[in-house]
């Protein structure tokens, strides 16, 4: 995998580079100014990009502005965006265009670099890797016109465990159910959400990306 790494940081940076070269991938740009991130996306068209929020010269939300104009250009740049804190409008801007191939981790969980590899693979494959904490404040916010209305408690459990990117087994270990249970869940909120089956498009990053776009406002 070719990947970008923003951060501003030099020893955060540095380790990413080195734990994503440890998994076997290539590092091909890094950069820790906002305008430099930008160039580097478009410049290099990565696989993925690791991309702080906060990047000078400003500190404010230069890295996720890269990534959002880097996007509008080449729809559907695997973007895996990193903060300190979960910022809900941060989040909701990464969803906004509901294309898939986003994440949003918190900081610490660089910690745990399986975890955090995890997400970033799946953010390149063109879906979403959102922090729990993340879902969870987005969830606290009130809804107005639920598409997730028809969904029961469970369905939208399962739902909400997707969000975050686990596979139909890791839900089913989460929710002690079998695998094949939360098969049938699936196709059940597939169908409660109204996405028919369609080759060009992937159903599960849709359901979870109207299921954000809903707990975001």
């Amino acid at each position: 995998m070719r990947i970008v790494i923003a951060e501003d940081l030099f020893l955060l940076r540095d380790g990413l580079v080195r734990l994503a070269e440890a998994y076997g991938h290539s590092v091909v740009a890094t950069a820790d100014t906002g305008p430099g991130t930008l160039d580097a996306l478009l410049r290099t068209r990565p696989d993925a990009a690791i991309v702080d929020v906060r990047l000078p010269p400003t500190f404010s939300d230069e890295g996720l502005q890269a990534a959002l104009a880097a996007r509008r250009e080449v729809p559907g740049l695997p973007v895996l965006i990193l903060s300190q804190h979960v910022e809900q409008l941060y989040a909701r801007e990464l969803l906004a265009d509901g294309q898939g191939g986003v994440g949003y981790q918190l900081k610490d969980r660089v910690l745990d670099a399986d975890q955090f590899m995890d997400a970033l693979d799946r953010v390149a494959t063109g879906g979403t890797a959102l922090d729990p904490e993340v879902v969870a404040k987005l969830i606290g916010r009130p809804r107005h016109a639920d598409p997730l209305a028809p969904l029961t408690e469970r369905e939208r459990s399962v739902l909400a465990l997707m969000a975050e990117g686990l596979s139909n087994a890791a839900i089913a270990g989460q929710l002690f159910l079998s695998e094949g249970a939360i098969s049938k869940y699936t196709t059940t909120i597939f169908a409660k959400l109204g996405l028919a089956a369609d080759d060009d498009t992937n159903r599960r990053v849709r359901a979870v990306l109207t299921y954000l776009g809903a707990v975001a406002g």
